[in-house]
């Protein structure tokens, strides 16, 4: 049965992919059938992923189909568990695309919807993969999908943002392959299966070093974070939340993989990735928080949450070097469950994004004001996603944040120093990074979706959705509430997939009672999230309704009073309190990590009417620099031109300089021989 879902998954989005690659027409039903492909089989392949959690784990052995000897594929609960979230939001995601092409053709090219489809497939096709060579296929062709759609996005900065993603994806498969051929070196096999009987040693803390460093650069953790603004934003419409929710979930997955097959990790990989992820969470939210256009704000939050994700497994490898299973149970399920709350909220943000961008044409944050009243259905699903990334009640984001903190107050169960001080920093900086986001979700909820809206901005006709981009705007708005609310039932599938990583019965621990759950340890705290989801809807409403009894009715009825803009006289304007001013106090406390650059230019307002005199305003820009990227990138890009300099006189040189090369490399090769002997 599991079989016969891949294959009906396969054969649909290779059919899909053909027909868009081989359609002339670009109107009506034709422009649509690649994402109506891309929505079905993506159903198939969530299917087929709840089976393998639920089934017995197997190999399905393809022969030499690939030409490259013997293929496999694993169809195991670990395997299943993340091909039943990379399938979900494919769904979703698929029926935003088919809204936000249809009515208006916004696919600027052929082959997109080719391309989209190649990316799910490859993601299927990674996860599934039994051995070292098709993981490698299934990877490569997954930066290549990346690398297509970001640059058919359409935008003026399309090549830059394309050849940073492509870069990206090929140092991350480079880390990846060196590190496959050191473990299939040792065990003389490129069968995943035989990489488990491997033995400690220096080689594979190497090899597992390399793997992580792959799966790094392609999540977007600290220092390989520089791509994520750039890419993301490149992608044309909801396809970014493809690459945020899909593509970057096989990062993960693949980090869950190894940490099964290779088994205990060396504690400084751990000490390492507990500091990376806690420094790559507080400078994603610290970015997010200051940026001035909504696409770049969701792209550095993905940071963030890349961060918390490593956080989790950071405390999972520091389990495992200590040989403590219930600390790497408790770093798995609460990074599981982080991985399962930025998928739908990140996919949530960036498909409603897309619709808010079509119909206003912009995704300045000054511009985008009371959304809610034009876009009600993408407006909620923003509003849902922005919650749950700023981990607030009765959300999964409050749920998976809950269980990242609380994995890392176990560090006294830790009897290693180095662990046990780098999972205090982390738990400090994860602590202030959740601050930062709370700040940088305010700032888009009470200015883009309830700001005041102004009507002299009017939109085309919104489009809000349409009828298959509100479905699946519904469903992973709903997904934030009811994964949640269903917490405990989340969990019990949650240990059934994480079973080939650590034992079902040790995962289950968390569960305290049927209703209220526990950070694995017991005797430590509790948590009931499906008692808070009844609890807080009808406190609110309880509150509310003894308020307006109280009022005797006056609290429904509307009041009307001057706003109040700034505590200096004389601020007027249209757009009065906006986003840059809400986040510049962010903006000077950090200032030595943010590294703003502000310009003041004079201007007119572009919002008066018609005819009438421009009043003249002090417009104040400013511009941020990425310290990894001023101190690391550019400097090292700097030396690289210089080398290039430097090898570019020594093509021009001659007969006897070449010959006097050669002579000192031959005796520099017979010393070295000579000593080794």
């Amino acid at each position: 049965m599991t079989e016969a879902l891949l294959v009906a998954a396969a054969l649909v989005l290779a059919l899909g992919a053909t027909f868009d690659l081989a359609s002339r027409s670009r109107r009506g039903w034709r422009r649509t059938l690649p994402f109506a492909a891309g929505a079905a089989g993506s159903a198939l392949a969530t299917a087929a992923g709840v089976a393998m959690v639920l089934g017995p784990a197997r190999t399905a052995e393809l022969g030499s189909a690939l030409g490259t000897g013997a293929t496999s594929l694993r169809l195991d609960p670990l395997a299943g568990l993340f091909l039943t979230l990379v399938g979900g939001l494919g769904v979703a995601v698929s029926a935003c695309l088919v809204s936000w092409c249809g009515p208006a053709g916004r696919v600027p090219a052929r082959g997109t919807g080719a391309s989209y489809l190649l990316l799910l497939a490859a993601a299927g096709g990674t996860i599934l993969a039994g051995d070292a060579f098709t993981f490698l296929f299934g990877f490569e062709a997954l930066t290549l999908a990346s690398y297509l759609l970001v640059g058919s996005g359409g935008r003026s900065g399309r090549v830059r943002s394309a050849w940073a993603t492509l870069g990206a994806g090929k140092l991350s498969g480079a880390a990846l392959l060196l590190g496959l051929l050191l473990l299939a070196a040792q065990a003389h096999d490129g069968a995943f299966a035989s990489w488990s009987r491997l033995p400690s040693g220096a080689g594979r803390d190497a090899a597992f070093a390399l793997v992580v460093v792959g799966f790094a650069a392609k999540v977007g953790l600290v220092p390989f974070e520089v791509w994520i603004p750039l890419g993301y934003p490149g992608a044309p419409g909801p396809v970014r939340a493809a690459l945020a929710g899909v593509a970057a979930n096989v990062g993960f997955y693949g980090l869950w993989r190894f940490l099964g097959l290779l088994g205990p990790p060396p504690a400084w990989l751990a000490v390492a990735l507990l500091v990376l992820g806690g420094t790559s969470a507080l400078l994603g939210s610290a970015f997010a928080s200051v940026q001035s256009r909504l696409d770049r704000t969701i792209a550095y939050s993905s940071v963030e949450n890349a961060g918390l994700i490593t956080v989790g497994y950071g405390v999972a490898l520091a389990g495992g070097a200590t040989r403590n299973v219930e600390v790497v149970a408790a770093g798995l399920v609460a990074a599981t469950l982080q991985v399962l709350a930025h998928g739908v909220a990140k996919s949530s943000l960036f498909a409603s994004a897309a619709f808010f961008e079509a119909d206003f044409g912009t995704e300045e944050l000054e511009s985008l004001r009371g959304i809610h009243r034009s876009h009600p259905v993408s407006a909620a699903a923003f509003s849902l996603g922005s919650v749950t990334l700023a981990g607030l009640p009765p959300t999964i984001g409050f749920v998976s944040e809950w269980f990242i903190l609380e994995a890392l107050l176990q560090q006294f169960r830790i009897h290693d120093l180095a662990l046990r001080l780098a999972m205090a920093l982390a738990a400090a900086l994860v602590a202030l990074s959740v601050g930062v986001a709370l700040l940088c979700f305010a700032r888009l909820l009470g200015l883009v979706v309830l700001g005041r809206h102004d009507r002299r901005r009017r939109a085309s006709p919104p489009l809000d959705g349409g009828a298959a981009g509100r479905g699946g705007l519904l469903l992973l708005a709903s997904a934030c509430l009811g994964l949640a609310a269903a917490a405990p039932w989340v969990l019990r599938f949650v240990a059934d997939g994480l079973a080939p990583v650590v034992p079902r019965t040790v995962v289950l621990r968390a569960l305290k009672t049927p209703w209220v759950i526990q950070p694995v340890v017991s005797g430590f705290s509790s948590l009931s999230p499906s008692w808070l989801a009844l609890v807080l809807p009808a406190g609110f409403a309880a509150v509310s309704l003894v308020a307006l009894a109280l009022s005797r009715g006056s609290l429904a009825r509307p009041r009307r009073v001057p706003a109040w803009r700034s505590a200096t006289p004389g601020v007027a304007g249209p757009t009065g309190y906006g986003a840059f001013g809400y986040a510049n106090i962010l903006r000077y406390v950090l200032a030595n990590v943010l590294g703003p650059r502000h310009t003041v230019a004079a201007s007119t307002d572009a919002l008066e009417p018609a005819g009438a005199a421009g009043s003249a305003h002090l417009e104040v820009r400013t511009d941020l620099v990425e310290p990894v990227e001023a101190h690391l990138y550019r400097p090292a890009h700097a030396a690289w031109l210089r080398l290039a300099a430097a090898a570019t006189r020594l093509q021009s040189g001659h007969l006897f300089a070449y010959v006097g090369y050669l002579l000192g490399v031959l005796c520099t090769l017979i010393a070295i021989v000579a000593a080794m002997r």
